[in-house]
Formats: structure tokens, C-alpha cells, sequence
């Protein structure tokens, strides 16, 4: 277990519920790239992956809970998107 690894991955656990209330209150998608949200996101399926096929340790815990996080902001990208299309 990389202590660099975990500091990492605490910091970016950080910047996300931000995010998430930001994308939940503004109801707007302005700000946000899907395609960005989907890239984190497979950066994220990698590190679990290789935790569980390489190198296993509890730091997988840390890519799962930082998963979900973008997970979430990825489905209110998707509400915020149809909420935009109805009201315009």
C-alpha cells in the first residue's frame, strides 16, 4: 500500500462531494463533461481492478467509494441534462 496512492485518492474523495451537491442544487449540466466524468470514471474501474487482479489491498475500498461518487455525478449529469431539455 502506497501512502502517495492513498493521499491521492483521499484528496480526489475530497473534491467530490462538491461536485455532487453542485450538480444536485444547480440542476444544470453547465461545467460538466461527460466525457471527462467517463473518463475518471474507467481511470477509477482500473484501480480496482488491478487491486483486485494485482495488487490487493484495502486502498480498493478508496477506488470503490471514489467510483460511486463519480457514478452519482455521472446519473445527475443525465437528470440535469432531461431537466434542461424540458425547461427550454
Amino acid at each position: 500500500m502506497s501512502p502517495y496512492e492513498v493521499l491521492m485518492l483521499v484528496c480526489f474523495g475530497f473534491a467530490w462531494p462538491p461536485a455532487i451537491y453542485k450538480s444536485w442544487k444547480t440542476r444544470t449540466t453547465g461545467g460538466k463533461s461527460l466525457v471527462f466524468l467517463l473518463i475518471v470514471e474507467l481511470g477509477y474501474l482500473a484501480g480496482v481492478l488491478n487491486k483486485i487482479f494485482y495488487r490487493y489491498d484495502l486502498v480498493v475500498w478508496l477506488y470503490v467509494v471514489n467510483f460511486a461518487m463519480v457514478l452519482i455525478d455521472i446519473g445527475l449529469w443525465f437528470r440535469n441534462r432531461a431537466w434542461e431539455r424540458r425547461v427550454s
